[in-house]
């Protein structure tokens, strides 16, 4: 275990449990953030509520980090000398921020996944894309999952192995980034959308992904700018939808434990 990281501990403290010892991290500024999200630091376009970036997105506080001169061009092309700052970042929110899991604001983290998970000394999930397996363990054998992704060519064999995939012959790929509202906003960034239009053509393209592909049984969004139009892709196909709060809720679950209590 890093140094940094010596004297973490776990507990829900309430009322009746609050006369424990405590001590804290060395290093640690801030407390009370079980997620920590690092995110692109050259972004412009809007965060909806359901986005990773939006604190209302979320029951519970997250710290979020920006992993300086980031760009969309450096991730979606698997830039290896983001490494470090991805790290450094990573690191912050554990180290100063006390953060249990570090998750991120983009599904192409996820070419990094496998170089942070082993460096740190807590959960990390860098992208959407790491439910795959678990995914293919729940649906059927003989069924698919449709992926919606803000890029298609960035789609590549690596990216799905950092982030733990072994089996790539049942997913099925559906490219956004042609899209003149969604693309344009959260691709090109031009600082602005028209939220109905893109959703219409978010919504619009899973249903042609499953006409297209009957034996899909589950659908998982890579971009961290499709969680608001889960709820309608879902009403339109009438199939599972994982995105990336699906994840950050889980490996919440997992780091903040609360007991539980009640009428027995």
């Amino acid at each position: 275990m890093a140094i940094g990281m010596e004297g973490r501990q776990y507990g829900y403290l309430h009322r009746g449990n609050d006369n424990v010892f405590i001590r804290n991290i060395p290093n640690q500024q801030v407390g009370g953030y079980g997620i920590g999200i690092v995110y692109i630091e050259n972004v412009n376009y809007p965060f909806l509520p359901g986005n990773v970036v939006n604190a209302c997105t979320y029951d519970y506080p997250v710290r979020m980090r920006a992993v300086e001169n980031l760009t969309n061009d450096r991730l979606f092309n698997n830039d290896p000398t983001i490494v470090d700052d991805i790290l450094k970042a990573a690191r912050d929110l554990v180290e100063k921020d006390g953060c249990r899991a570090i998750c991120s604001a983009c599904g192409f983290f996820g070419n990094y996944h496998k170089i942070v998970s082993e460096a740190l000394d807590v959960p990390v999930a860098l992208s959407s894309l790491v439910q795959i397996p678990l995914i293919q363990a729940v649906i059927k054998p003989n069924q698919k999952i449709g992926i919606l992704t803000a890029s298609g060519p960035s789609m590549k064999p690596a990216l799905l192995e950092s982030c733990g995939v072994t089996r790539m012959d049942n997913l099925v790929i559906q490219d956004t980034s042609f899209t003149p509202n969604f693309a344009n906003a959260v691709v090109d960034m031009k600082g602005y959308m028209d939220n109905e239009k893109a959703r219409a053509e978010v919504v619009g393209l899973a249903c042609k992904m499953v006409e297209e592909n009957p034996d899909i049984g589950a659908i998982l969004l890579e971009c961290s700018d499709m969680p608001p139009y889960a709820a309608d892709i879902q009403a339109a196909v009438q199939l599972p939808v994982y995105d990336f709060i699906t994840l950050i809720n889980w490996l919440h679950n997992s780091v903040c434990q609360k007991p539980y209590h009640g009428w027995i």
